[in-house]
């Protein structure tokens, strides 16, 4: 799997292009962020929650590479940094275009969270 590129509203990865924000699981698999699970609770996706943090982890992920936008607007809920560091995941918190290097170069058992816009 290879993430190739970023635009403002949209990433490549593996010759598909998503206008939206994705998560990718430990699988591999590609899928859309459920940006709703921060909404309800911060009005907006640029927080991430504790009940999103959930949602993303998977049992054995070692390291969660955080594209936090384009100009690097999306951080996480002190919440969710508790929850992330209980369950022994490194976060790692970089704008998009940077992340996508990191995790493109990461041997690690990683999950990838991008947002594509600011």
């Amino acid at each position: 799997m290879e993430i190739e590129r970023t635009t403002f509203g949209a990433i490549t990865i593996d010759g598909k292009t998503y206008e939206h924000d994705v998560i990718i699981r430990l699988s591999g698999e590609v899928a859309r962020r459920k940006k709703k699970l921060s909404k309800k609770y911060y009005g907006t996706s640029h927080v991430l929650s504790k009940d999103e943090a959930k949602f993303i982890y998977e049992d054995g992920c070692e390291q969660l590479i955080l594209g936090s936008g384009q100009m690097g607007n999306v951080h996480l809920s002190p919440e969710a940094q508790t929850y992330f560091a209980k369950k022994g995941c490194t976060v790692l918190l970089q704008p998009t275009p940077k992340a996508i290097h990191t995790f493109n170069n990461s041997h690690a058992k990683k999950i990838g969270l991008f947002h594509v816009t600011c």
